[in-house]
């Protein structure tokens, strides 16, 4: 070991991917703990850290070169000491010069003082912060104010960040790719509009609201309609995901979905607003969409204010399946409350789409116009290989049965559903088609039914759901 190039031995270090295993080879001579200190680049500490400054302090000096590091406080006690408080940032901000990625989950002693110290680190370009309750939107602006290469910023559950001054701030640097703003519950869609010019560079935002909290504040409804019918500038958009969110006719969240030129990735969960022409103007701007995640809010759950008619259709199918030639993926799901006579979406709507486009995987949540004849037409799906069937009680043996011809099937997942038995499964039992199949909580399967009909088989059966 003495005598190879120190290029060589960092090559063979590089190749170790466990911490554990790094710890051990780092503990077996001078030469190779020294130059794993010198390697090591990431960190990932959390419940055990204590005292926590001071054995962040060690492992800081320690590795020198880190930078990416993780502080999670997931399931911590008061027993297990304190936690990291904010002279543990600085002394990521004193001992990390080369501080790029920083991830901070259920850290409940940091301050608004302890991301004051973060804005000294200039390289930082990440900043993920889950679940930080002593954080405030002060805190948030003193960061961006200080690190002005953030690229990527995912603030989940950091339930007192209400002033969003530093939204502005972000928006006039315009350096900013991915937003992720989840059940911050004082920021709302009609805060979204001050990021301003940098919607132009943003290229992933995940914006969830906290959909119990809402209902609580009538203002949160009609803060949308705050937004000015504008022009957003959000050509570069690839993945967009929101959830809970309302969306108002010719503005704000609306006025997104039909400028990303670039989307691939749409994922829409409980969008109350949503029209079918919001999804057409979608596919016609977005013709490199690959994947589609629709999740249908029930009838009952629509505010009766809105008096415009808000439950998609095949329109906006039809409308996929003509300009998206590339879509991969779609998953339609109706929430709980919905009823089959309720249905957006027909089945010759959803065959339609799955025809016309490349679908290799497909699933189906609670969707009750999808049943036996819909089985039927994937026999002609040249490209489906992963198929999801949950709470689809209109699909029974016969239409199961069938799965053995489509022609390039290979994942199987049946969860909740109550007309399929050991009898459906029966064709696949040693046809050797299916590489993965899953069955979750089917009344009727028996895991003696599912043995042998995919070469790997996971069975779970728990009835407490139908109670």
């Amino acid at each position: 070991m003495d005598y190879l190039p120190d290029q060589l031995v960092w090559e063979i270090l590089s190749r170790i991917k466990k911490t554990t295993d790094r710890n051990s080879v780092s503990l077996t001579c001078k030469r190779l703990n020294g130059l794993d200190n010198e390697q090591r680049q990431s960190l990932r500490v959390g419940c055990g850290l204590d005292p926590a400054n001071e054995a962040l302090t060690s492992l800081c000096s320690r590795f020198l070169n880190l930078t990416k590091v993780e502080i999670t406080y997931a399931g911590w006690m008061s027993k297990l000491g304190k936690q990291l408080d904010d002279q543990g940032l600085l002394v990521l901000s004193n001992y990390c010069p080369s501080l790029v990625d920083l991830s901070l989950t259920y850290c409940t002693f940091i301050t608004d003082v302890g991301l004051g110290y973060l804005s000294f680190c200039s390289k930082l370009s990440a900043l993920k912060l889950n679940f930080t309750p002593r954080i405030t939107g002060c805190g948030i602006l003193s960061l961006v104010v200080g690190c002005k290469n953030l690229t990527v910023l995912h603030l989940i559950r950091c339930l007192n960040v209400s002033s969003v001054e530093w939204l502005e701030y972000l928006g006039r640097l315009e350096t900013l790719e991915d937003l992720s703003i989840k059940n911050c519950r004082a920021i709302g869609e009609g805060d979204m509009i001050k990021l301003g010019a940098s919607w132009r560079k943003l290229k992933r935002l995940q914006f969830e609201v906290d959909a119990n909290y809402r209902y609580m504040k009538v203002y949160d409804r009609l803060a949308v309609d705050r937004w000015q019918k504008q022009w957003v500038p959000c050509e570069n958009m690839v993945e967009l995901s929101l959830i809970n969110c309302i969306i108002s006719p010719g503005r704000g969240l609306a006025c997104v979905m039909g400028k990303c030129k670039k989307l691939e990735k749409i994922h829409l969960d409980m969008c109350v607003g949503v029209r079918d022409c919001d999804i057409i103007g979608l596919a016609q701007n977005s013709s490199n969409l690959r994947s589609i995640y629709l999740r249908v809010p029930s009838d009952f759950s629509l505010p009766l204010l809105m008096n415009n008619p808000l439950r998609l259709t095949d329109e906006c199918l039809n409308a996929l399946s003509s300009n998206c030639s590339m879509l991969e993926s779609v998953r339609i799901s109706y929430s709980d409350g919905e009823f089959p006579s309720f249905s957006s979406f027909t089945l010759h709507g959803i065959i339609t789409l799955i025809q016309k486009c490349p679908v290799r995987e497909l699933a189906f949540d609670q969707v009750y116009s999808f049943n036996d004849t819909g089985m039927e037409a994937l026999c002609f799906a040249q490209h489906l290989e992963t198929l999801e069937l949950v709470r689809c009680q209109e699909i029974s043996d016969e239409g199961l049965q069938l799965a053995v011809q489509f022609p390039r099937l290979s994942v199987l997942r049946l969860i909740k559903c109550l007309g399929v038995s050991d009898e459906g499964l029966r064709p696949l039992v040693g046809s050797f088609k299916l590489e993965t199949l899953a069955v979750e909580d089917c009344p009727q399967v028996s895991e003696r039914g599912v043995f042998g009909a995919a070469r790997s088989v996971s069975f779970r059966q728990d009835l407490s759901w139908m109670y």
